[in-house]
């Protein structure tokens, strides 16, 4: 089968919204839409998280980060944790077990393989986007965290479908660039009901236009994505690094500052990838 016409029928079958996640996913999926209400309380949140250990473990562990412990005692609840965090952070650990679940999804050794380096890239982007948005964009870093994330999560589900479509991944993936990218990912977030302000910042990542200097979520995203030092296999399956062609950092950020916000944030970023490999 030509490689265009299996993207194009994932894409579809994402679009018509038949995607099917594992149980443990559906039970986080129920935690996203608590946190669209408005009068969500904290109990009640804290409750919907308990009953997901993998959530919950990940929610206390970024809890007692670097990133958010600062001064404060560590947390062994929750309630605690989910307090200390705020729901936007929450939200983005929710958006996290959701995606690590999706490798479980890929039934062929080499595929789930794949989908775990994906994920070490996933990882690496989020906590540099966080990093970014916080010292250079002066963005929220919770939602650049929770565009980290997401942004690879078309290529998840890519490789949940692989099996369906022999020698999809065996050869050459070129038609995987920014079009192939942008075809089954933004079908994807849609499924998952990721706001606008995500859509748009995968749309400048796939688009790979960096405004000079960076000033949007999607800048933030492509800085990240160019800085992580794993790299996105299906990337390099593509055949385009990085995304392609890379973003000028030196006209984005001098490299004197690089340095130093790479260094002095050199355990945050640990800790926050630790805290969401957990």
């Amino acid at each position: 089968m030509v490689v265009q016409t299996a993207l194009e029928r994932i894409a579809m079958d994402a679009a018509s919204g038949n995607m099917v996640f594992p149980t443990h996913a559906q039970l986080v999926l129920r935690v996203q839409h608590a946190l669209d209400d408005p009068d969500c309380s904290i109990e009640r949140l804290s409750r919907l998280i308990s009953a997901e250990p993998m959530l919950s473990a990940r929610v206390v562990a970024i809890a007692n980060s670097v990133a958010f412990r600062r001064e404060g005692r560590a947390t062994i609840d929750v309630r605690s944790a989910v307090a200390r965090l705020g729901f936007r952070t929450v939200r983005t650990l929710a958006a996290a077990v959701i995606v690590r679940q999706m490798e479980d999804m890929s039934q062929v050794p080499a595929h789930r393989a794949l989908a775990e380096q994906l994920w070490e890239h996933s990882a690496h982007v989020a906590a540099l986007a966080r990093v970014i948005a916080q010292r250079v964009v002066h963005k929220d870093p919770d939602t650049a965290s929770f565009a980290g994330i997401v942004h690879e999560v078309g290529g998840f589900y890519l490789l949940s479908r692989a099996a369906s479509y022999p020698g999809l991944l065996e050869g050459g993936l070129e038609e995987w660039d920014d079009e192939g990218q942008a075809q089954v990912g933004s079908a994807v977030l849609r499924v998952l009901g990721v706001p606008q302000e995500i859509l748009d910042a995968a749309d400048t990542l796939w688009a790979g236009y960096l405004s000079y200097p960076p000033e949007s979520i999607g800048d933030v995203l492509l800085l990240a994505d160019q800085l992580a030092p794993v790299e996105s296999p299906l990337s390099r399956l593509a055949g385009t690094g990085h995304r392609g062609e890379p973003v000028d950092i030196d006209l984005a950020i001098d490299t004197e500052t690089l340095k130093q916000i790479l260094a002095e944030s050199a355990e945050e970023v640990a800790s926050l990838i630790a805290a969401l490999n957990a």
